[in-house]
């Protein structure tokens, strides 16, 4: 199972999904791709077998990937201050891959209708949709 994590701005978010997927299921491999060379390293440092950094990692990263995790703004070109551009959100909304999207209500995305968790408990519901993915495959 191909595992991409995708993360802007800091990858203060991406960090946290790789370190708990690795704690977790430390069988699966992570790919982490950053919209910045910060994001990627943070990223890298909490564990992700592999990294890239940048719009075209991002697209190339979307067509192999099984699972794709990130804050929402991943989706939506122009998001995260800017760092998602549109053929990165067009790459991962094309993508065949099961995506999991972090509920992150800041830079001007708002969604309603949930419940506004705490980080640790949202990266959890992480790692429950992902083994659930991953019970679904068998």
């Amino acid at each position: 199972m191909n595992i991409l994590v995708i993360d802007a701005q800091g990858g203060g978010i991406g960090k946290q999904v790789v370190a708990a997927v690795k704690k977790r299921l430390p069988e699966l491999v992570i790919t982490a791709i950053g919209a910045n060379s910060l994001a990627t390293s943070s990223m890298l440092k909490a564990g992700a077998d592999h990294a890239a950094t940048g719009e075209n990692a991002v697209v190339v990263g979307c067509r192999s990937a099984d699972i794709i995790v990130g804050p929402v703004g991943i989706a939506i070109a122009d998001s995260l201050l800017g760092e998602i551009t549109p053929k990165m959100a067009t790459a991962v909304g094309q993508s065949n891959a099961k995506r999991i999207l972090i509920p992150i209500n800041h830079c001007n995305n708002i969604i309603v209708g949930v419940e506004d968790l705490n980080t640790s408990k949202l990266i959890e519901a992480v790692i429950t949709e992902i083994q659930n993915c991953l019970d679904c495959a068998d």
